[in-house]
């Protein structure tokens, strides 16, 4: 893995190299991986890996004509072949009047924020097979805890590196740790699972591995006897285990593709009151430390803080610059992209801020409700908002959590549930797109 010195001189040589060779503009996207992890199973090593890796990806134009290509060898000779093959497959591409570079204007041409994204500790396979140990240990001294499906520790560092020929050039470096457990509550055809986990950019900030297993065995023993609720409309509360996949729904339905193809469930909803007037939703690509920190995105666009969601309306879409110029609205900041494609639009560290009724009040508000702690399945559209996904949690009864509920469907349209929905108080910042526990006062439930 290159430093962010070379890696950023590399990517702009890439850049001067297309250009002289014949491209309009051109970009190139170096990233460089390294990474440690041990997994474990009752006491005994399972699985000991170690990987590291460079790809580099070139994209250019030629007039309205782009094309992309990468490779994981960074010899000059595999560079220049690099180069040649892409020119090759632009001349054959077909014109698109919404491709080319970010505009000038909107770079990030002054210095990178940063980020502190970067723990120099590496820890030996020793160490990690001890972390995973100590998670899985704890877990299986878990009262009820019947069995272990494993447990994992891993360290990761990356580099990232940009240049376009628009003039922007930068790298930045992220380091991460991670520490998980599974385990088997129960006995025979009444056996549940569960598990827990924890990433953090430094070590220090990781959970402790007892803490990890430990609640891993709680929540399979938790999981026991379970229930089936009478199928109708109920309150359905999301654990923040899940809440915050609402928030990757509502992404993807403000990315700028998916508005600009009109294939988006909140189409026409720009300025409009798409939550109530107490949600906000924030993206902070500069947070200390994120899990999704960035000082530039996947264009060389400046980033900052935004609110995307403020008082229940939505302010703003997320777009890159292909489909922001078919909006006719300026890039925002929010480019992804791997080596290999075109950049794409997704959030950084993503949030729905927290609400004022604690989780206690929410759990209260209804004499019966249903509290969501795992989600399954994929039944949603990004057209028309409808959501059915197969759920597990737990009954509600009088504010109290009861009895475990499995096989249970949960339905109703996201349009509906946005308007509807209420954020608790107990936000935590763990993840790159975070939710406090929501609830939703009324969706229909099947229990299968």
């Amino acid at each position: 893995m290159l430093s962010t010195q070379d890696s950023r001189q590399m990517v702009e040589r890439l850049v001067e190299r297309a250009a002289a060779a014949g491209a309009d503009a051109a970009d190139a996207l170096y990233v460089g991986e390294r990474s440690s992890s041990v997994e474990v199973r009752l006491g005994e090593l399972e699985q000991l890996g170690r990987s590291e890796g460079e790809d580099l990806g070139l994209r250019v134009f030629v007039g309205s004509r782009s094309a992309t290509v990468s490779s994981s060898d960074l010899s000059a000779d595999a560079l220049d072949a690099l180069i040649e093959r892409a020119l090759a497959m632009a001349a054959q591409a077909p014109e698109d009047p919404f491709a080319g570079m970010a505009p000038s204007e909107q770079l990030e041409l002054g210095e990178l924020a940063s980020l502190d994204t970067i723990d120099p500790a590496e820890p030996d396979p020793a160490e990690l097979r001890q972390r995973a140990l100590e998670a899985e240990q704890a877990a299986l001294a878990v009262a009820g805890v019947s069995n272990s499906t494993g447990a994992s520790a891993s360290a990761s560092a990356s580099a990232i590196a940009l240049a376009t020929s628009g003039g922007f050039a930068g790298a930045y470096q992220a380091t991460g740790f991670s520490c998980s457990a599974g385990v088997i509550a129960g006995e025979g055809a009444s056996m549940q699972r569960d598990h827990a986990w924890h990433s953090a950019r430094h070590l220090a900030e990781l959970d402790r591995a007892e803490e990890i297993g430990r609640l891993a065995g709680e929540r399979a023993v938790a999981r026991l006897d379970p229930v089936r609720p009478q199928s109708g409309r109920m309150p359905v509360l999301f654990d923040p285990r899940v809440s915050a996949s609402l928030l990757g729904h509502f992404a993807g339905a403000i990315g700028g593709a998916a508005v600009a193809r009109k294939s988006s469930f909140l189409q026409d909803k720009l300025g409009s009151q798409v939550f109530g007037e107490g949600v906000t939703i924030i993206d902070d690509p500069l947070r200390l430390r994120g899990l999704r920190s960035r000082p530039f995105d996947g264009e060389g666009v400046r980033v900052m803080t935004s609110e995307i969601v403020a008082g229940g309306v939505l302010r703003t879409w997320m777009a890159e610059s292909a489909s922001a110029r078919q909006l006719g609205i300026a890039p925002t900041g929010h480019a992804a992209r791997g080596v290999g494609g075109s950049p794409g639009a997704s959030p950084s560290n993503f949030y729905m801020a927290a609400g004022e009724r604690s989780r206690a009040e929410l759990l209260a508000a209804f004499p019966e409700a249903i509290l969501v702690t795992e989600l399954i399945g994929h039944g949603v559209s990004g057209v028309t908002g409808d959501y059915s996904r197969g759920a597990a949690g737990f009954l509600v009864s009088g504010g109290e959590i009861g009895a475990a509920v499995q096989e249970i469907t949960i339905a109703s349209n996201l349009i509906e549930m946005f308007a509807t929905l209420e954020p608790g108080s107990d936000l935590e910042l763990r993840r790159g797109i975070d939710a406090p526990t929501i609830l939703v006062p009324e969706m229909t439930i099947a229990s299968g």
